[in-house]
């Protein structure tokens, strides 16, 4: 009999323990359901010609691309801070008379391609956050380290991003492992750790401080940078002013340069004009600053002749306008160049957009840049027509 007790007892706890685990299996399933139902799709559709003459020493055609970019994904609702995101992107073209798809004709830099985009696991909760897997990564400005989000191809990182947001601060590190670049085939592995720190404040402005540790694992190449960048803007009567002030250092195994970025302006009855000067330094004319993680389309003009800083470094001084009528953006910019190490004439660029959004989910563009040889190097003249819908 009590064997038959003993029996009896375990089966009752067995059973008790089956349906606490079916239960929470229920209940997992029924979370994991409910977190598909409630998730967001990612749909980001773009339509882009571009055209390139360059007048450059190899003589190629002049090209032009007619791609559409498709990034379709799927992020989960929250649980518990929780939340996962998968993204593929793909390149097509319609027209292909460009290089790298034909190299008889001047290069744009949008391949065809099939990628995974992003695939990654998200926790935010409390003000901290934290991403793993391949995602996008924009710090600041995105002068040292963005998405290129230019091109039809962006660039993303396999990486551990972490956040903390108290207050006025934001601290952020990130841990990279890979680079996945624009083009195919460019994908990088490297061991680089990412420190970011901005203070909000102050009255006049916000004040960040970082620390860029950048490995290259194929070579073992190291490059290091540490900067401050200081922004702000002041109401003076019926007029704003802007103003932004950065210097970094870079030292790599041989080399050592620094980095200095100024801009000014004034912001009256929605028109913005500001003059600026931004100097990727020299060792003395044998290495220049370097911003290898960079959204670089965005600086130094969008002909993109300065994507690579030479070794005598660049000196960028730059008036700009921007404003809006009947709802398109407008702007316009001039760029001076010059060698920061001697006296190299490095050309100078005009850089005009227009762009609008409509009807909630679209968006459509176009601009234009001309680029004039100073010293050295080839005119070049880009223009670009773009239709985005983003759902």
């Amino acid at each position: 009999m009590m064997q038959t007790k003993k029996t009896l007892s375990a089966t009752a706890l067995s059973l008790a323990i089956s349906q606490v685990v079916f239960s929470q299996s229920v209940l997992a399933e029924d979370t994991a359901v409910d977190m598909l139902k409630k998730g967001d799709a990612i749909i980001d559709l773009r339509l882009r010609y571009e055209s390139v003459d360059d007048d450059d020493a190899a003589d190629k055609d002049s090209a032009t691309a007619l791609t559409l970019r498709s990034r379709l994904g799927y992020e989960t609702a929250d649980f518990n801070g929780f939340k996962v995101l998968y993204e593929i992107e793909d390149v097509r073209a319609a027209i292909d008379d460009y290089a790298p798809e034909n190299t008889d004709y001047d290069t744009v830099a949008d391949p065809e391609n099939t990628e995974i985009n992003r695939a990654q696991i998200s926790y935010s909760k409390d003000g901290f956050s934290l991403v793993a897997g391949r995602q996008r990564i924009i710090l600041d400005n995105a002068r040292f380290v963005g998405n290129v989000g230019w091109r039809q191809n962006e660039q993303t990182f396999d990486a551990i991003k972490a956040a903390y947001k108290t207050g006025d601060l934001n601290l952020q590190y990130a841990y990279i492992d890979q680079v996945n670049g624009i083009l195919r085939k460019f994908d990088a592995d490297v061991t680089s750790h990412l420190l970011n720190a901005t203070y909000s404040g102050l009255k006049a402005g916000n004040l960040t401080g970082y620390a860029y540790l950048l490995k290259d694992d194929d070579s073992d190449a190291k490059l290091d940078t540490y900067g401050a960048r200081f922004t702000g803007k002041t109401a003076v009567n019926d007029l704003s002013l802007i103003y932004s002030a950065e210097f970094a250092t870079q030292s790599s195994d041989d080399f050592d340069a620094s980095y200095y970025a100024l801009e000014g302006g004034v912001v009256l009855s929605g028109i913005t004009l500001a003059l600026g000067n931004e100097t990727l330094g020299s060792d003395d004319g044998a290495y220049g600053f370097q911003t290898p993680l960079a959204t670089k389309h965005a600086f130094n003009g969008w002909a993109d002749k300065f994507l690579v800083t030479p070794a005598d470094g660049l000196s960028d001084t730059y008036i700009k306008a921007t404003g809006a009528v009947a709802g398109v953006k407008l702007l316009a910019m001039y760029h001076e160049y010059s060698a920061d190490e001697g006296n190299d004439d490095k050309g100078s660029e005009v850089n005009f957009l227009a762009a609008r959004s409509f009807a909630e989910h679209y968006s459509a563009g176009l601009k234009y840049a001309a680029y004039s040889a100073g010293d050295n190097g080839s005119d070049s003249d880009k223009a670009w027509l773009w239709l985005e819908a983003k759902f």
